[in-house]
């Protein structure tokens, strides 16, 4: 049969999202399908695949596959895509509105002109810091993953740990021992792995690798579990920012500037939550065979 889809992007993190809220496609193996349709040669090309749909815990669902098939719990570039999708369309009749993904309900803020989503902002809720929920099987019995040693076979480094509903260790480039270059430089294919597979994630991990500006800037790569460098992660800026503010490096709130753009983020001390604002942007429609 074929398959109409919509290929999004935001701040360079693409997925194919298929609009299921109009009636669910039959797809019998959509882990398959997430391999092949995001395969940059032989399938549309994508960081994964977004099924948009309805939801009776929220008013949407986000649900997310990794380029290699696995399951995503949150996408914080994905989210915001899928807010504009349904905003765009006129499935959100009003500017605030809430997805959930895997159970966890996230709420959303469009800023519209023309009756198009131009800006998102999500609340991301909470940053869980307890090692054992990230999850990190680590030495001892730290309250907090803060400044943790790890070596891999070609580095040693710090790391932070943050779950935003996904697993983050966020390296600082000033921990880095073994690699003596600029971030612009490093070659994430070598350590990316290593890092994602590490004996201390049970559930592996995504890792960012972050060069610190100044207090309210800072540069970050990330290597995606499942999928491999991304030029953006949601999550990852978010869980980027906690570390910041765990090591004493940055202040509460931050732009991430990633490979694809730059992301917002603000981890406000009042209620504890973190809110993430940038943009999301439709690239092109079509119908594959699947």
């Amino acid at each position: 049969m074929k398959l109409e889809f919509t290929k999004m992007e935001g701040c360079g993190n693409d997925y194919v999202y298929v609009d299921c809220v109009g009636g669910q496609p039959y797809i019998p193996d959509k882990s398959k399908l997430a391999r092949s349709i995001s395969d940059r040669h032989f399938g549309v090309g994508g960081d994964g695949l977004i099924f948009v749909n309805k939801s009776d815990s929220a008013d949407f669902e986000m649900e997310m596959y990794n380029a290699d098939g696995s399951r995503g719990e949150m996408c914080g570039n994905g989210i915001r895509c899928v807010a504009k999708l349904v905003y765009d369309r006129g499935y959100a009749t009003t500017e605030k509105f809430t997805i959930e993904s895997m159970g966890a309900v996230k709420y959303i803020t469009v800023t519209a002109e023309n009756g198009k989503a131009v800006e998102i902002s999500v609340d991301m809720g909470e940053p869980i810091l307890e090692p054992e929920r990230i999850p990190a099987k680590l030495p001892g019995k730290a309250a907090k993953a803060v400044k943790v040693p790890i070596t891999t076979a070609d580095l040693y480094a710090e790391f932070t740990g943050v779950s935003m509903g996904n697993p983050h260790a966020v390296i600082f480039m000033d921990s880095v021992k073994g690699y003596g270059g600029k971030l612009a430089k490093m070659p994430l294919e070598s350590f990316g792995p290593e890092f994602e597979n590490h004996k201390f994630f049970p559930a592996r991990v995504n890792t960012e690798f972050v060069e610190v500006t100044d207090r309210r800037n800072v540069n970050m790569r990330v290597w995606e579990r499942g999928t491999g460098e991304t030029l953006a992660c949601g999550t990852g800026c978010c869980a980027t920012c906690v570390a910041g503010v765990l090591t004493g490096k940055t202040d509460r709130e931050v732009t991430v500037h990633v490979r694809g753009g730059d992301l917002k983020i603000h981890w406000n001390e009042t209620d504890n939550h973190i809110y993430m604002t940038g943009p999301a942007r439709e690239v092109f429609t079509g119908l594959i065979d699947v």
